[in-house]
């Protein structure tokens, strides 16, 4: 989508995907390639925004970290969709005990039922973002914060405190594990992933997204392919029988697409 805005907007650096693996050691080959992109372009970057752990190992987190402190340059998490217990830990950034210079924040934290993002960052951050008579940062959507996403946020962070996330998050992991161990003898299918309340069904070409919708329907679930991905994150109170229900689906969709 970024080739969309060729010419329009700053041209944005990307490095190339990191290896597959969770949790796993860093490859020099390819902390050599994030420390060289960096450098080259330390003068023209303001931050380097990545989303934590489901798109980037765990251990690559901690060499952006360095790198990022060496040049003078901002680390951004994207938790919009990791954030809140959904990868099993509150934020996705613990697997890897890195804090970053600005947290993005969104979905999980009004537990769906309304729009609500937040940017949280750190003090000096902050300061940065305040000072002047005319503040840095004065831009912002005229019904922002509104009340009563305000308030349905505190009641979702108030369940949330409750700390009852952590078991259905690890019954939803081992539910999604046993229902989607199938897809490895599916044709077409290059890789199965699970991770907390996520589940990936990867294939070995882009989806058919018509005929994979139209299978998982068939099952009464509603999922939407992504590139070569069939992917679920179901709530957190969803019961045995719905996320049976859902794999089955997935299965479907990935034999179909």
């Amino acid at each position: 989508m970024h080739s969309l805005w060729t010419g329009v907007l700053p041209r944005q650096v990307f490095a190339d995907a990191p290896p597959s693996g969770f949790d796993v050691e860093p490859d020099p080959t390819y902390t050599a390639h994030l420390a060289e992109l960096i450098e080259q372009h330390a003068h023209e970057v303001a931050a380097v925004i990545v989303e934590p752990v489901v798109q980037n190992a765990g251990g690559y987190l901690r060499v952006l970290r360095e790198l990022c402190d060496a040049h003078g340059i901002l680390l951004v998490f994207d938790e919009i969709a990791t954030g809140f217990g959904r990868t099993g830990t509150l934020f996705a950034a613990d697997y890897a005990n890195v804090a970053p210079d600005v947290m993005c924040v969104g979905k999980a934290l009004t537990g769906g039922y309304l729009s609500l993002a937040a940017t949280i960052c750190t003090p000096k951050v902050a300061h940065g973002i305040g000072r002047g008579d005319f503040p840095v940062l004065a831009h912002g959507p005229t019904f922002m914060g509104n009340p009563l996403a305000a308030a349905v946020a505190g009641a979702s962070l108030d369940l949330l405190a409750q700390g009852a996330w952590e078991g259905q998050v690890k019954r939803i992991e081992t539910g999604l594990r046993s229902g989607l161990a199938h897809a490895r003898t599916l044709s077409g299918v290059s890789d199965v992933r699970v991770l907390g309340a996520i589940g990936v069904v990867q294939l070995d070409h882009k989806v058919d997204r018509v005929a994979a919708t139209r299978a998982a329907a068939q099952h009464g679930v509603w999922i939407r392919p992504f590139r070569d991905l069939v992917y679920t994150m179901p709530p957190y109170v969803v019961d045995d029988a719905d996320l049976g229900r859902i794999t089955t689906a997935m299965l479907a969709a990935a034999a179909a697409g």
